[in-house]
């Protein structure tokens, strides 16, 4: 995964979006990330899969991804098509799972303030920035150099397979 930039439009949430509403926990019989990310965020957004299809970044407000540990939220936000996350916070949890599962994810204070729906957005990753066409360039702390590691190999697993070489 290249991650020089990541740019497309806003789809925004609130605080307190949790695992369960991210995904539906009678949907955890499911594996697919597709089947999965046609029922993400089905609670809040019920037509989510449909807008997130074409490519979208997720920009929500304090504490995403809180309550359970469920990984599938992660991969449900992949299968609907959701490029990255961005919030005013993350649960502890829900931040390692994203990574572990391939999804780019910026803590950036201040985001929901500024980014509205279809605003789009250019996430600079390497560099710490976020740039909101129109609008304004916002900072956020460049994530670890092993954590950029992880998500250029596609996630946890994949990196642990290119490190022990069993590609």
């Amino acid at each position: 995964m290249s991650l020089e930039v990541i740019r497309g439009p806003v789809v925004k949430v609130g605080d307190n979006v949790d695992t369960d509403v991210i995904i539906p926990s009678k949907y955890l019989v499911y594996t697919d990330p597709e089947t999965l990310g046609k029922h993400c965020l089905e609670p809040l957004i019920p037509n989510f899969h449909e807008i997130a299809k074409k490519g979208v970044i997720l920009v929500a407000g304090k504490n995403f991804g809180m309550g359970s540990s469920r990984e599938q939220a992660a991969i449900a936000l992949k299968g609907a098509g959701v490029k990255a996350v961005i919030a005013e916070s993350f649960a502890r949890i829900f931040f390692r799972n994203a990574i572990n599962n391939g999804l780019p994810v910026v803590m950036c204070p201040g985001v929901t303030k500024v980014v509205n729906n279809d605003d789009v957005v250019e996430i600079r990753l390497l560099e710490g920035k976020i740039i909101v066409e129109g609008k304004c360039e916002l900072t956020f702390k460049p994530l670890d150099p092993k954590i950029l590691e992880i998500l250029r190999a596609g996630g946890l697993i994949p990196y642990l397979k290119r490190k022990l070489g069993i590609e």
